[in-house]
């Protein structure tokens, strides 16, 4: 079974220093058709504008990670952990028992552009924790790189959740396809251009549910 999630459908929230299109559930934004997809919970597409940014706020009990597509996000966190993170990295924070963190864009003239992915962890009460990579484009080009595991996998970031997560960037590539063990589901968030994914075409902020079917193909 294949469901389409057209960008233009998604929850929208604008605030000056922020635009944000939420493809679940977020916030001020409900939409009991859209409450998150197994324990992925969260996807939202954020800007935030130059020398702007969100201030010190908590979290538990979930897994955070961020991928940003342009720009500079510097992270501060109660863990100790400061740092900015730019294109190709990738951020995990495991909130756990309890965090504190801000996000800020310190560029004097550039957005920041990023996804957000909150997925709901297998265990609470966990101690947080906080981990960071980078993958240059070369290890995703016309492939699937695996970005985030439950074992750190090929060098992914850990997340405590029986769940895998892969960037790709095809241009004029073969087709790429992940087959999916029985029972298990995809969910395919296109984050810039467009790809056709299991026959159906998909333009920059669209996603794709894939239950009941054998394996994702991607075609550019």
């Amino acid at each position: 079974m294949l469901e389409i999630r057209k960008s233009e459908d998604r929850g929208v929230a604008e605030h000056g220093w922020l635009s944000s299109r939420h493809s679940f559930s977020f916030g001020s934004y409900h939409d009991p058709a859209h409450t998150g997809f197994g324990p992925l919970l969260v996807i939202n597409e954020d800007r935030v504008q130059a020398g702007r940014g969100f201030g010190k706020h908590g979290h538990c009990n979930m897994e955070i990670i961020s991928y940003v597509l342009e720009g500079k996000l510097a992270h501060a966190d109660s863990m100790g952990n400061g740092s900015a993170i730019g294109y190709g990295d990738v951020q995990r924070m495991s909130a756990g028992t309890g965090v504190m963190h801000s996000e800020y864009n310190h560029s004097p003239d550039q957005t920041v552009h990023f996804l957000q992915i909150w997925i709901e962890p297998n265990r609470t009460g966990i101690d947080p924790g906080y981990e960071e990579k980078h993958f240059a484009p070369a290890e995703k080009k016309g492939r699937l790189r695996l970005i985030a595991s439950p074992d750190g996998e090929q060098g992914s970031v850990l997340i405590h959740q029986n769940a895998r997560i892969y960037a790709s960037i095809l241009n004029a590539d073969p087709a790429v396809t992940h087959e999916l063990a029985n029972g298990r589901a995809g969910y395919v968030h296109v984050a810039k251009g467009a790809v056709t994914v299991n026959g159906q075409q998909l333009q920059a902020g669209d996603a794709l549910k894939i239950t009941d079917e054998k394996s994702v193909v991607l075609e550019n």
